[in-house]
């Protein structure tokens, strides 16, 4: 059964400028969607389009009848006398207005217990409100509550006075406890911490409805995507399968395609040359060749089906590294820090030598940024000792960029900053994918990600041996935290850094600092391996508790048995299995045509015919690449063995 249909929609907030053009696709009962692309790719304007807020310029957008569709992205605004507590309690409004009927019919069966109409509705009522968990009510807050670390006294708060992050929880646990049918969730990890975050992939494991969800937490989409549609010039591309495997196929797609870019610039290359050649000898006497030449070139055009691919440019740089002397790097004897009466941490005593890559872990408001403060000396301990060696030169990072001036543009900043040539400033900027006119914008109009790339631009620049992150990753997509991966990836010192994207922590980290209940937890491993042990105390299977994102499974390695017929049998399958290929990307290609037609973009109903032929046949593509290039490989083989 399709919960959701999204057809030929198309949306533009710009003349010319179509955001969504032509976008169609379908999500099923159940099903787990990851909804992916660029920044600025349309994927919050869908999302506003599936619920009412905005309408399509063109297409619709259905949704199943009796459905109910909860979106987690803009925090709604309550009543100003609303506590978090009536926040939660209006996820109940239904099962409320239930139970005043049934208050209301009690008291008139009371009156005249013979009224078979009224007998009828209470038990129907009572049936809807016993099914719908009206007596569990605070059961289920509760449980909510704790997964999501609202405690008690924040629900006795009112909701206007909570920080953003704060709202966002509160707002997830109302529509949670809503039990929607349809969950739409916009970046729903962005303001949680790492507890909170895998109660949610656990509750979503349980959860009966279908999800829609929008995510730059790689580890999230593992656990809880099935299938991903990425957005991409207005339109769907398919992958059948979580993050892991979108990554391995869209970069298996882009070979695949530009193999065929090649092939067929090498078929036109052919063909260019042999029609030189006869115009070349029409003009020797035989002006017949030139007929010859002209139909060839035609046909030359009429080949040009298959655009050259694109990827995103890699950054192309290296820190400025200051040679490191000795081994002590940092030093911390009995550090303690307390807060309006509440200790973060106390009797801290930690050593940190060179080469050690540490992520400092805990949850939200435990006290990691303070810590990461008095390292950098901008707050002072309650107690305790810091000592940095002779020799360490710190590169921040902070959570929220700011510049001097966010007035000036991005060359005249790189200019004022690091007192170098315009010159050597925009070959830096290029560095990190500032190009072109883009150098000549405003600070202060870049995005999040692009400031925080651009901070790192300039401490590029800086002899550094410890670097501190807090939070790199956090409220960036997923190019803008690929592109810092890569420049953390190149960077040889002491890394030292706060993070809840647990993709970021198992990539980098070496040694965990686990901050919680006012200790600090020193674990010298990764993040699985820390993971692995805390369940090990806790008396748990390591794969119960361990979050780490789920491995592709690798086919058992077979002996090959040899084939009769040697090589040219093989190359004979291999032509059978390219030809195949090829006829079946010719249909999808067919497909696509048609659904473009007068009259067949307007009708839903041939539309799905067309999405569903399409999906089946890149089903059958993926089987036919894998075939393809499995007798690819064997036919290699072969012929190095026969060498």
């Amino acid at each position: 059964m399709i919960d959701l249909s999204i057809s030929d929609v198309t949306k533009e907030f710009e003349v010319g400028s179509r955001i969504l053009d032509g976008l169609s696709f379908q999500v099923d009962t159940g099903e787990r969607v990851g909804l992916l692309g660029k920044n600025g790719a349309g994927k919050t304007t869908l999302f506003k389009i599936i619920t009412g807020e905005i309408e399509p310029d063109e297409g619709e957008v259905v949704v199943a009848f009796g459905k109910r569709v909860g979106l987690i992205s803009q925090i709604p605004v309550y009543p100003a006398d609303y506590t978090v507590e009536s926040v939660l309690d209006a996820a109940f409004q239904r099962l409320k207005k239930i139970e005043a009927e049934l208050t209301a019919l009690a008291a008139r069966l009371a009156e005249k217990p013979d009224n078979t109409a009224d007998m009828r509705r209470y038990d129907y009522l009572m049936a809807a409100f016993e099914s719908g968990g009206g007596y569990d009510t605070e059961t289920q807050k509760n449980k909510v509550c704790n997964g999501l670390a609202i405690p008690a006294d924040m629900r006795a708060r009112l909701f206007s006075e909570l920080s953003g992050g704060e709202k966002t929880r509160v707002n997830l646990a109302r529509l949670i406890l809503e039990d929607t049918d349809i969950l739409l969730l916009d970046e729903p990890t962005n303001h949680l911490d790492l507890h909170a975050t895998e109660w949610l992939e656990e509750y979503l494991a349980r959860f009966k409805g279908t999800v829609l969800a929008i995510s730059h937490d790689r580890y999230f989409l593992d656990r809880v995507v099935q299938r991903v549609v990425e957005l991409h010039d207005g339109k769907a591309e398919f992958y059948q399968g979580n993050y892991s495997f979108y990554v391995q196929e869209k970069e298996a797609r882009y070979l695949e395609k530009l193999k065929q870019y090649e092939k067929e610039q090498a078929k036109i290359q052919q063909l260019q040359e042999a029609a030189d050649k006869l115009h070349l000898w029409a003009f020797m006497g035989n002006d017949k060749l030139h007929k010859r030449a002209f139909s060839m070139e035609k046909r030359m055009e009429r080949m040009k089906t298959v655009d050259k691919p694109t990827k995103e440019r890699k950054l192309s740089m290296r820190f400025g590294e200051q040679e490191f002397r000795g081994d002590e790097v940092l030093t911390i004897k009995g550090l303690s820090k307390s807060f309006d009466g509440r200790t973060l941490f106390s009797g801290v005593d930690l050593e940190v030598v060179g080469g050690e890559r540490i992520g400092l872990l805990g949850d939200n408001g435990a006290g990691k940024s303070t810590l990461l403060k008095i390292l950098l000396r901008e707050e002072a301990a309650d107690a305790g000792t810091l000592r940095m060696g002779p020799t360490v030169k710190v590169g921040y990072l902070p959570q929220i960029v700011r510049f001097d001036n966010p007035e000036r543009n991005l060359v005249d900043t790189m200019l004022y900053a690091q007192d170098c040539t315009p010159q050597t400033a925009r070959n830096r900027l290029a560095a990190f994918n500032f190009r072109g006119e883009d150098v000549f914008k405003q600070v202060r109009s870049l995005s999040g990600g692009e400031q925080s790339r651009l901070r790192l631009c300039m401490l590029m620049d800086e002899k550094i041996n410890l670097l501190i992150l807090d939070e790199p990753t956090n409220h960036l997509d997923v190019a803008s935290r690929e592109w810092i991966e890569d420049a953390v990836e190149g960077y040889e010192g002491n890394l030292l850094f706060v993070s809840h994207d647990r993709y970021f922590i198992d990539k980098f980290a070496t040694r965990i600092w686990m901050l919680e209940d006012g200790q600090i937890t020193d674990f010298r491993g990764s993040y699985q391996e820390f993971q692995a042990q805390r369940a090990k105390k806790a008396g748990e299977k390591p794969g119960k508790t361990q979050k780490a994102a789920p491995e592709m499974p690798q086919p058992e390695k077979k002996e090959r048995p040899k084939r009769s017929g040697g090589t040219k049998q093989l190359e004979k399958e291999l032509a059978a299995a390219e030809r195949a290929v090829t006829k079946a990307e010719e249909h999808l290609f067919e497909l696509g045509e048609l659904a473009k037609e007068d009259g067949v973009a307007t009708d839903y109903l041939k539309l799905q015919e067309i999405y569903e032929e399409q999906h089946a046949l890149e089903e059958e593509l993926i089987t036919l690449y894998a075939r393809w290039e499995a007798l690819a490989a064997e036919l290699e083989e072969a012929k190095g063995n026969d060498a």
